[in-house]
Formats: structure tokens, C-alpha cells, sequence
């Protein structure tokens, strides 16, 4: 069977959680999140432990998608 990876939008969504409401539990603007979620950039590996935790997945469970 394969492991299924999700991405971080879906992770958030997943989470009950909009833009605005993890940017502010993790310290980032929305922007920054947006950016995030559509790959324009990618959160330091430093903070991924953080965006794991709020959104209740494990880190080797995201998926960051590169565009």
C-alpha cells in the first residue's frame, strides 16, 4: 500500500483552521501562508515541527508542493 502524503493547504483545511487563523497560532502573516500553500515559497525547516503540531499530522505527512 501506498503512503498517502497531503499537502499543506489540505492539512490546514483538515485542521479546521483558515489562512488567517494559522498564521496567526504559528506567527506569520497570511501572505506567508498563502506563499506557503501555493508554493511561491516553503516555511524553514525550523518551524515544519510547529505547522505539524497545529495542524495534528506528522512532519513526514506534508507534503510542500514546488511549483
Amino acid at each position: 500500500m501506498k503512503d498517502w502524503k497531503i499537502t499543506l493547504a489540505a492539512a490546514r483545511v483538515n485542521a479546521g483552521l483558515t489562512q488567517t487563523e494559522a498564521a496567526e497560532k504559528i506567527g506569520v502573516s497570511q501572505i506567508t501562508i498563502s506563499n506557503w500553500e501555493t508554493g511561491k515559497t516553503s516555511p524553514k525547516m525550523s518551524i515544519v515541527p510547529t505547522i505539524a503540531a497545529l495542524y495534528k499530522i506528522p512532519v513526514h505527512d506534508l507534503l510542500f508542493v514546488q511549483k
